[in-house]
């Protein structure tokens, strides 16, 4: 496959990835295991992911000024020349999260204050966008939105409905998870409606819905054991948009994702499981 370009609209948050085996109870004093800092939420981790390809890439974030924020974006701009990462600063503190990954695998989230998004009002080269063969947007501003649809394909997050709304922009795909509240919406609640909607089920087969009716695309086998589900969604998603700026119909190129999102789960930390996308 050829080069592309693809660009990610969203934040990137200050993550402290741990894992707890046991219970957390009111009172208790929680130690965290194998802790470390990741620079994730959902465009970091679909912003890694695809460069883990050969892709040209943008990233367009926001941070915060303090040094939460200077370790975000010196993480996010140590990639290679193919790698383009343009940040609107913001005189704030940069958020903070925590994620506790139990004996089951399963992550809680905590977070501190609400993630930094870029604006369209930022002074940033948004005219890139119209040369994108696709945008990931994962933004709260439905200025960005209508500049993301500029590019010849665009994913969206399901978890963004309210700013698919506000923007009255028609996505060629949302892409969300039934078991995430956030994001299993039917696709009657969208208005103006995608191109396609998928969502993913877990170890069960991906739903792809259109018009005319759901497609049910097989999942790629679960591992034996989850060692860690934080970022799998995120990381299907990136690699979802990757296969479809190659060309791939939305079916196969959910075909081809499942396998990436299905990585993620075989470690804690989302960033050392990814794989390469060719």
């Amino acid at each position: 496959m050829q080069a592309t370009r693809i660009a990610v609209i969203g934040h990137v948050e200050h993550v402290t990835l741990g894992r707890f085996d046991g219970l957390i109870e009111s009172g208790a004093v929680v130690h965290l295991s194998d802790s470390r800092f990741v620079p994730a939420g959902g465009g970091g981790i679909a912003f890694a992911q695809i460069c883990r390809s050969d892709a040209e890439i943008h990233l367009f974030t926001a941070v915060g000024s303090d040094e939460a924020g200077r370790a975000v974006e010196g993480c996010i701009r140590a990639h290679g020349d193919r790698v383009h990462v343009h940040v609107a600063k913001r005189d704030v503190e940069h958020p903070r999260v925590v994620v506790v990954v139990d004996r089951d695998g399963r992550r809680t989230i905590f977070v501190t204050r609400e993630p930094l998004h870029p604006a369209a009002t930022d002074p940033l080269p948004w005219s890139i966008l119209a040369d994108c063969d696709a945008v990931y947007f994962t933004g709260t501003d439905p200025g960005t939105l209508r500049l993301a649809r500029a590019a010849r394909l665009l994913v969206v997050s399901a978890r963004r409905n309210a700013v698919l709304q506000a923007a009255a922009v028609a996505p060629d795909v949302i892409v969300g998870s039934v078991e995430d509240p956030r994001e299993n919406r039917e696709l009657a609640a969208y208005d103006p409606a995608p191109g396609a909607l998928v969502l993913t089920d877990g170890p069960r087969a991906i739903r792809v819905f259109r018009g005319g009716g759901v497609a049910m695309v097989d999942a790629p086998p679960a591992p034996e054991r989850v060692v860690g589900d934080y970022g799998a969604g995120d990381s299907f998603a990136a690699a979802l948009t990757f296969f479809l700026a190659h060309g791939l119909a939305v079916e196969e190129a959910c075909r081809h994702a499942g396998p990436f999102g299905c990585a993620v789960l075989g470690g804690l930390d989302p960033l050392e499981m990814q794989g390469r996308l060719r």
